[in-house]
């Protein structure tokens, strides 16, 4: 199996995620890092954030629309405003429960559930009134 090395690349890409609370993008973080590296290019940073999700050292967000990417690992919820596309972290705990509920249903080993729940977010509605 091929070692992959841990590169200043590699780096700089998993230290613009961890900055980030906002759930960016695969191009607002390129944008990120190119501010600290002009050399870097795109797709060194679109493989990098792939590597680090398979490792498990960042979290892959797919949202309808744009993925997102993470620096939390743990098991959480997320938010998507259907109105400005904000995506936020949920302050409900993970339910394991719901992993037994469907491999009792379907005879799968379930290693974790995602779920995003999709509404407006309160500034959106601000502006609505």
């Amino acid at each position: 199996m091929k070692q992959v090395r841990n590169t200043k690349q590699r780096q700089i890409v998993l230290n613009v995620v961890q900055e980030h609370h906002d759930h960016p993008t695969a191009e607002q973080i390129f944008i990120d890092v190119r501010e600290k590296d002009e050399k870097i290019s795109r797709g060194t940073v679109y493989r990098n954030l792939h590597h680090l999700a398979q490792k498990n050292e960042i979290l892959h967000v797919r949202i309808p629309g744009a993925d997102r990417y993470d620096w939390r690992i743990d098991l959480h919820y997320h938010l998507v405003c259907t109105k400005c596309g904000e995506v936020s972290d949920l302050a409900l705990p993970y339910n394991p429960s719901l992993d037994d509920k469907v491999e009792e249903a379907t005879g799968y080993k379930v290693e974790r559930h995602r779920t995003i729940f999709e509404g407006i977010c309160p500034a959106c509605q601000d502006k609505m009134d």
